[in-house]
């Protein structure tokens, strides 16, 4: 990825909103963790608990004023006064529904806000999270995270949170006024909550277990169906749709299955949940029709303890489907918090501003990738200078770290052994505006996205003025844009599976021009054009690499012949490193290995490692005659070379 200006906003690039987590942290933490996002719109949710305990009093009040017109008019006969107290009621009851109305209309806009701020940092986070981390991670977990999970602890803040502290409140409140009321039948009441608090002890464990596992296997679904979708071409070519189809069930059954076994879970919890309740409201009408009759209580004040104990079998039997929800958006925040928590590794440097010279120069680099063990090197030992205004070709066998060394040189990934200057700057000291600035790449196999020609070509450059493109455009032989319907406002699909391979490098080439970059990195970038295209190209090119510090990997001799030095990549115990550097000429007169790699002929192929070895005259002769033979159109340019 190469970019002038950072899309980041730095106060993102520090620190996320959500603070490092403890060493050993519960499940639940990382879901309170997210508390500082509700900062913002705290008014709303101080409101919002405001109407929410007012509609409470109002409920808990009905009850009471029963108690009050049955006791009171009823009994005496009074019409006036029932009048009065059916009035009062009946506006306490339009009361609650009107402040029902306003606590709704409070939370979704407050938990929506939460829920658009969360997936801002979120997706600020993973563009700025190496490529080590992507490239361990699936795309479907991170859009599983990013969408699904947000839209559970959204709903969690908006119901859940809410009617979890609601219900609590009016459990205890309630309970409280049942003992004043009598308290005989009040105890009857509180003892009821105890098996309650021990269903959901025994169903809270294993309940979050399979809601973690449903979630992950979700992302396991959506990376399937993504990797299909953009690779239907290569499944439709080979006639693999069966098989397709058949993984994708596999994992779909899977997670069909998990969904079941909690749904099993949540059963049982409810159903328990539903009989304690009932069975807790048999007794207490079984003691109160005795209590009534011997006069121990009055009938208004029986029906309003019935009355107000109905009132908590739904805050009861609703705790069951609140505490599923809590535990998914325990674990929703959990696989939310990994990614938050993963570690940047590539930071910013101290440096704002860009380097203005461009000279390049890599002093005994090693890498290895993080995931490596400790003598896995992918490069080691690479030492090669390249001077402003001057190409360096890059050529190797395949997997000798041709592309490794690329991506190390706009920071990708950090060098492990070694450093990599600019002007004599460590590139670890710049910003990564700053780096991004200086070096920008094309690779070999481009990403375009699904926008506009020309906002894709100014993903480097956003400010590049439309003569700016055309001189791109025509550097890169990529004419053909002015072809499409809508010229550069073409959109082009995703991916850029609408062009053809040559197309997209030439768009990516000229993405990569467009960025003005001091030291221009091409991957590759020809390899999917015909000859007379690449003639072109080439022929463009070598105007513009005199004003730059050129990086090219190369893999015909066409190509090669675009530099001014070569440096040739080998493996060495298993890390590639430079083992030659020269001009194409001293190369090819004094390096078999060189000579073979650049020879286009499948005849060599079978004495690959012999021509590699191959160190006496007569050897070295048979292999002159090989590649004169077989030599590419453009692969020597005098006879010093062909010696």
């Amino acid at each position: 990825m190469f970019s002038v200006v950072d899309p980041i906003p730095r106060a993102l690039r520090s620190e996320p909103a959500i603070a490092p987590p403890p060493k050993h942290r519960r499940s639940s933490s990382d879901l309170w963790r997210m508390l500082p996002y509700l900062f913002p719109y705290r008014v709303r949710w101080i409101s919002m608990f405001v109407v929410a305990i007012a509609s409470l009093c109002a409920t808990v009040s009905i009850p009471l004023m029963t108690k009050a017109v049955i006791d009171g008019p009823v009994r005496h006969q009074d019409q006036q006064g029932l009048w009065l107290l059916g009035a009062a009621a009946m506006g306490v009851g339009v009361t609650e529904a009107v402040l029902w109305f306003i606590r709704r209309w409070l939370v979704s806009r407050a938990t929506m806000g939460v829920e658009a701020d969360i997936r801002k940092d979120l997706y600020a986070r993973l563009q700025i999270l190496p490529m080590s981390f992507h490239g361990r991670w699936q795309s479907g977990q991170l859009l599983s995270r990013i969408m699904n999970d947000l839209s559970t602890i959204r709903r969690f803040m908006s119901f859940g949170l809410l009617f979890l502290i609601l219900n609590g409140l009016q459990i205890a409140a309630v309970t409280a006024i049942l003992l004043s009321m009598y308290w005989p039948l009040g105890v009857v009441v509180l003892l009821s909550i105890v098996p309650i608090t021990l269903t959901v002890l025994h169903f809270q464990q294993e309940y979050t277990r399979l809601s973690r596992l449903a979630q992950d296997q979700a992302g396991h679904v959506a990376t399937h169906v993504e990797e299909s979708a953009l690779g239907l071409r290569v499944v439709k070519s080979f006639g693999r749709e069966d098989y397709v189809f058949d993984r994708f069930d596999k994992q779909l059954t899977n997670l069909y299955d998990t969904q079941v076994s909690r749904v099993s879970v949540s059963a049982k919890f409810w159903t328990l949940l539903e009989i304690i309740p009932n069975l807790t409201l048999i007794i207490v009408l079984g003691f109160g029709a005795y209590a009534a009759g011997h006069g121990y209580v009055t009938m208004g004040t029986l029906v309003a303890f019935i009355t107000m104990m109905l009132s908590l079998v739904w805050p009861i039997a609703s705790l069951g489907f609140l505490l599923s929800m809590t535990q998914e958006s325990f674990t929703a925040a959990n696989r939310i918090a990994e990614i938050f928590d993963a570690p940047q590794e590539i930071v910013d440097g101290p440096k704002h501003e860009a380097p203005r010279g461009g000279r390049l120069e890599l002093v005994d680099v090693g890498f290895r990738f993080p995931d490596a063990s400790d003598d896995d090197f992918a490069l080691r030992h690479v030492t090669v200078t390249v001077e402003p205004g001057e190409t360096l070709a890059l050529v190797g066998s395949t997997g000798s770290g041709k592309s490794v060394l690329t991506a190390l040189l706009s920071r990708l990934y950090d060098v492990t052994e070694g450093s990599i200057c600019i002007d004599g700057q460590d590139i670890r000291e710049l910003s990564l505006p700053a780096l991004r600035q200086t070096v920008a790449t094309a690779f070999e196999d481009p990403t375009l996205f699904s926008m506009s020609v020309a906002e894709n070509l100014r993903l480097g450059r956003p400010d590049a003025t439309d003569a700016d493109l055309r001189q791109a455009i025509e550097v890169a032989a990529a004419e053909f844009v002015y072809d499409l319907p809508f010229g550069l406002d073409t959109r082009i699909g995703e991916q850029g599976m609408s062009l053809s391979g040559g197309q997209r490098q030439r768009l990516s080439l000229a993405r990569a021009i467009l960025a003005g970059p001091k030291i221009l990195v091409l991957d590759d970038t020809l390899s999917a054009l015909d000859v007379h295209t690449e003639a072109v190209v080439e022929e463009a090119l070598r105007r513009v690499l005199h004003a730059v510090t050129g990086i090219v990997v190369a893999h015909r001799a066409s190509t090669v012949l675009l530099a001014d030095k070569v440096a040739l990549l080998d493996g060495v115990n298993g890390a590639g490193t430079i083992t030659h550097v020269g001009t194409h000429a001293d190369l090819l007169a004094t390096v078999p290995k060189y000579r073979y790699l650049l020879a286009a002929d499948d005849e060599l192929d079978d004495g690959s490692e012999r021509v590699c070895d191959w160190e006496n005259d007569e050897d070295r002769t048979r292999l002159d005659h090989v590649i004169e033979e077989h030599e590419p159109r453009g692969y020597v340019t005098s006879e010093a070379e062909r010696r």
